[in-house]
């Protein structure tokens, strides 16, 4: 127990995975997710908020892909992601 009470954080057990090159899980540190709010049909749209959810703290970056044409974007953004990854700037997906 500490003087703050509110402050302590009790995680169960469970165990640790990985989303990309980021750990999730058992004793790794809790990561910051976050969730595109473009249309994933725009890729472009998608594609350049990826690196502003990076930089604003978010280990980890989902897309939805709610219909067939967000689908049909998902193979660039995803190319787009990995050619970034190449620069040295990892954005898991």
């Amino acid at each position: 127990m500490s003087v703050r009470p509110c402050r302590d954080i009790h995680r169960r057990k469970c165990r640790q995975i990985y989303v990309g090159k980021v750990p999730v899980g058992g004793n790794a540190p809790i990561t910051v997710q976050s969730m595109t709010n473009t249309l994933t049909s725009d890729a472009t749209a998608t594609i350049a908020q990826i690196p502003e959810l990076e930089e604003a703290g978010a280990d980890i970056v989902r897309v939805s892909c709610p219909d067939e044409e967000s689908t049909a974007a998902l193979p660039a953004i995803v190319k787009a992601v990995q050619v970034a990854d190449l620069r040295g700037y990892p954005f898991p997906l």
